[in-house]
């Protein structure tokens, strides 16, 4: 079995509880790494990926993502599997809701990129990580519907876990 790569960004504590409650979701292995202490070549030795930010500011990469971009220009994406997760808050930032996704959907797209998921549900204005009426990953609000987080979770990778 081969083992996921899952990367996040974290300044609150949020992001890491989320990816945790991912890796006990699945029944796959997988490795969990801040990007704040990982390089390009650890993201390049997987060939499954989940990649995790929250927005900050007005619909930025969590501070690491930045810090890392660069690197993520430089790694070819082409042959692998990601998902992607982003967290935001739809009531405080309703123009930018998860567009953390959408920056990190630019880095990744040119691989096979699984886990888009329903805009229904969510109560925002806009979001540029929505393509086709769908999120570009699983969006997450644990600021204003924590009580969805773990269905939401749990739907979603049902729906990846068969791609990785």
């Amino acid at each position: 079995m081969e083992t996921i790569g899952l990367f996040y960004g974290s300044d609150t504590g949020t992001t890491e509880d989320i990816v945790e409650k991912i890796k006990n979701t699945f029944s796959k292995e997988i490795e969990i790494h801040n990007i704040a202490d990982s390089s390009k070549e650890d993201i390049e030795k997987y060939d499954k990926l989940i990649l995790a930010s929250p927005t900050w500011g007005s619909g930025d990469l969590q501070a690491d993502w930045e810090d890392f971009e660069n690197n993520l220009q430089e790694i070819d994406f082409s042959s692998k599997t990601i998902a992607l997760v982003g967290l935001g808050d739809q009531e405080s930032y309703s123009d930018t809701f998860c567009n953390s996704l959408s920056h990190l959907y630019a880095h990744v797209k040119a691989g096979n990129v699984v886990g888009k998921t329903s805009t229904d549900g969510y109560h925002y204005d806009e979001s540029e990580s929505v393509i086709d009426g769908e999120f570009v990953g699983l969006a997450i609000d644990d600021v204003n519907q924590d009580e969805l987080t773990d269905e939401r979770i749990e739907a979603w990778v049902k729906d990846i876990e068969g791609s990785f």
